[in-house]
């Protein structure tokens, strides 16, 4: 059931920075918006389009005038899509090299690159991170398809695989959780060393997708990011919560609460004789997300109940603060990440954000499309349209300052002449 998770770098000043990722927000939609929308281009009534940004972004999503068209039988029940998709989807095979950061507190994170990308691919290739939802990782099968597909687009693609998931080792009496983005910060600033001349954008599933949409609402003027895209996203992780314990829900529940408590037990030792709240006997045996979250997540993090650190570490507080340019993609039926938990409102307001919600799709499931059932989900192509188009906007605003550039520095040198 682990498929169907909710799933020492230096910091970074924006001085040290390469001039593309110092091009405004605005530049990008300037640059963007002569595109028009023609008739047949606009959103099919099946799928819900809103957004502050709706007619920037819209222009670029190539598939959405057409019928969201569900595959038959499969995605008939949410419950049924949702662990079809978990458990039948294919795997692309795909080779990776491991690179394990260590953190600033001493924690270790493991990022999987594609290896022979550095061969393959030249320096300024964009960059794409992935990060996965709870318990997941680069094994993930809706990892692995869009990795392929970026990867095949000539993308640099590398997986955050969180403390603790995708094997990744743990090294301190802490794992990770949805209010902590400093190790989301830390890969972020170092692969943006590592590739300076590299546009970044990242994608994030379900608690992946709440730990990104935080770190872009927190960090909105000191973000390395060129854009974003959040899948499934439980946006209120108290409403979250509330439907986690509801009916076929609770199987759910109790799974992902194994994958935790195996992460847990894998790493036993690191826990032993902690003081103060914790309840590491309660952890090791948690039945639910929420008795884990009680007896370590909350006090490991400083929170003084479970709803405090639900409350706290929910992302639809962020989305007003973010100034990146974020795609949001929702099922309607997702059993997870319920809809009346999405923030419609700030979504609208915001000039950077636009908002998709599909009638069906369950929680990463979206068996639909061309490829269904057993390939890439149907918003794959979907979300690479979108990082295309704002990397095309990039590349021109880029163009463009630098034109400016040359012409300053031009009408600078005849002045001098003419003095």
């Amino acid at each position: 059931m682990a498929r169907a998770s909710i799933s020492s770098a230096a910091s970074l000043t924006s001085s040290s920075l390469h001039i593309r990722r110092l091009v405004p927000v605005s530049a990008v939609h300037a640059t963007n918006a002569s595109v028009a929308m023609p008739e047949d281009r606009r959103p099919h009534p099946s799928i819900e389009v809103v957004g502050g940004a709706r007619d920037s972004f819209l222009p670029a999503l190539k598939t959405l005038h057409r019928p969201y068209d569900a595959y038959p039988i499969i995605a008939w029940n949410r419950h049924v899509e949702t662990i079809f998709a978990a458990f039948f989807r294919s795997l692309p095979n795909v080779r990776l090299r491991r690179e394990c950061l260590r953190t600033k507190d001493n924690g270790t994170v493991a990022l999987d690159w594609v290896s022979g990308d550095d061969r393959r691919l030249p320096s300024d290739s964009p960059l794409l991170i992935l990060l996965p939802g709870l318990t997941g990782g680069s094994q993930d099968t809706y990892v692995r398809h869009m990795l392929l597909r970026a990867t095949n687009n000539g993308w640099r693609v590398v997986v955050f695989n969180s403390r603790g998931c995708g094997d990744s080792p743990v090294t301190t009496p802490q794992f990770y959780s949805a209010s902590f983005i400093e190790d989301l910060c830390e890969v972020v600033a170092h692969v943006g060393t590592k590739y300076p001349n590299a546009n970044l954008y990242a994608i994030g599933w379900s608690l992946g997708a709440n730990i990104l949409v935080r770190y872009l609402g927190q960090e909105p003027h000191n973000c390395l990011l060129s854009g974003a895209v959040s899948l499934c996203n439980p946006f209120n992780l108290l409403i979250a919560d509330e439907d986690f314990h509801k009916g076929f829900n609770n199987v759910y529940d109790k799974a992902l609460a194994n994958s935790l408590c195996k992460i847990f037990k894998k790493h036993a030792l690191l826990f032993e004789d902690m003081g103060g709240e914790y309840d590491i006997q309660a952890t090791a045996n948690a039945k639910s997300v929420r008795e884990f979250d009680e007896g370590l997540t909350r006090v490991s993090f400083g929170f003084k109940s479970v709803d405090d650190y639900y409350s706290n570490s929910s992302s639809s507080d962020s989305i007003k603060h973010v100034r990146t340019p974020l795609l949001c993609i929702q099922a309607a039926n997702d059993p997870i990440a319920p809809a009346r938990g999405i923030p419609r409102k700030d979504i609208q307001e915001n000039p950077n954000c636009l908002l998709i919600v599909t009638p069906k799709g369950g929680h990463l499931g979206w068996v639909a499309g061309s490829e269904a059932p057993l390939g890439a989900p149907w918003t794959d192509p979907l979300v690479m349209d979108f990082l295309e188009y704002l990397e095309r906007g990039r590349s021109r605003a880029t163009a463009s300052c630098s034109d400016l550039d040359g012409a300053k520095k031009n009408e600078e040198g005849l002045h001098q002449l003419e003095v």
